[in-house]
């Protein structure tokens, strides 16, 4: 937990909840243990997408297809999504649950590794939200400039590891320095790349919001 639990456990307690649907769905994926944006995470992006109202949206790790939905509900009503999932066993569940909500002609869900169907993909976005491997959002990164316009904006889940990334490279568990170091490293990136503005904000579990430039300035 990086930010105080009481703290934001007041705040998640001041949710409105979303459509029934949307909840259900959400009380499925905690019985069943599959991860999902969490609530404060949620609301952030609710507002987020009624301000910036983007037309074409990639996701990078549709799991069951939440996230997905969630942004088809609060994006603009003509709005496209493309997702991504390379876990066979949660393609199928996300398929099933776009078609229950009506979806199916509105989400595109694309199947495989992320960094070899980006490679695949043409045009731009509006929006990119990656919430994927996160060993793999370096290796995603030049792929996710290409199909960004300037006016673009990335955000990126679950970017500070619990608090993990402030910690010794001693301290943290030998099976997670891998990660560490690839997340630094994407933090890095993000922070002094050219083409981008980004700004890390500790929501949840951290998320990084990239805007791309035009000529060097925004």
């Amino acid at each position: 937990m990086i930010v105080d639990e009481r703290m934001v456990t007041f705040i998640n307690s001041m949710d409105a909840g979303h459509t029934q649907a949307l909840e259900e769905l959400e009380q499925e994926a905690l019985r069943t243990f599959v991860p999902i944006i969490r609530r404060e995470m949620q609301s952030f992006l609710k507002v987020f997408l009624m301000m910036q109202r983007p037309k074409r949206i990639l996701e990078v790790g549709a799991a069951i297809g939440f996230s997905a939905l969630f942004m088809a509900e609060y994006a603009p009503k003509d709005c496209k999504i493309t997702t991504i999932e390379n876990y066979e066993k949660r393609i199928p569940i996300a398929r099933e649950n776009f078609e229950k909500a009506g979806r199916r002609e509105q989400i595109t869900l694309l199947e495989g590794d992320a960094a070899e169907v980006l490679k695949t993909m043409e045009g731009t976005y509006d929006f990119i939200f990656m919430d994927a491997a996160k060993g793999q959002y370096l290796n995603f990164l030049p792929e996710i400039l290409r199909l960004m316009h300037p006016g673009s904006v990335l955000i990126s889940d679950n970017v500070l590891q619990e608090g993990d990334l402030v910690e010794s490279h001693f301290i943290v568990e030998r099976r997670n320095r891998t990660i560490y170091k690839r997340m630094r490293e994407y933090l890095y990136q993000l922070k002094h790349h050219q083409e981008l503005e980004t700004s890390i904000v500790p929501l949840g579990d951290g998320i990084t919001i990239s805007v791309k430039k035009l000529g060097g300035r925004i």
